[in-house]
């Protein structure tokens, strides 16, 4: 079963969490898939993956990069995953009926936000009902994450 984990942003918003996320998956030589809510999100995430660090780069691309084979990061709105990915990391509340098509699930979700809390405490639900095996990390004070569960 996929191994799906949930990560509770508290102390950093989704922008400066994502990039980080996402740096570990390429140093692990994984690929990803980002699903996010909407075209527009997807455009704004694929400026933020750009401009986050003046002295990192991710590479990463979306529909209107072209060349989804070939990006080792796809950011998306539609439930796909167009470059082989083994790694998907949803966001803004996003759900995928792809999850048993990867090896790892990470769904990052506003812990500040009460809809957005209960909207994962669903997911969750659901993904155990599922069979997946489920983790659930909190932000620490320092920025890292901690495994509650």
């Amino acid at each position: 079963m996929t191994e799906v984990r949930f990560y509770h942003l508290q102390r950093r918003t989704l922008e400066q969490a994502l990039p980080k996320i996402l740096e570990k998956v390429l140093e692990r030589n994984w690929r990803a898939v980002v699903l996010a809510a909407s075209p527009e999100r997807v455009d704004a995430l694929n400026q933020l993956l750009w401009t986050y660090d003046p002295n990192s780069f991710l590479p990463h691309g979306a529909a209107r990069d072209g060349f989804a084979d070939k990006q080792p990061i796809w950011l998306t709105a539609e439930d796909e995953n167009p470059n082989n990915a083994t790694v998907l990391v949803v966001v803004d509340g996003s759900v995928s009926d792809r999850m048993d098509g990867f090896d790892l699930v990470c769904d990052l979700f506003d812990g500040n936000d009460e809809d957005a809390v209960l909207a994962a405490r669903d997911r969750w639900k659901t993904c155990k009902a599922a069979g997946h095996g489920l983790t659930y990390w909190q932000q620490n004070e320092r920025g890292g994450w901690d495994k509650r569960a």
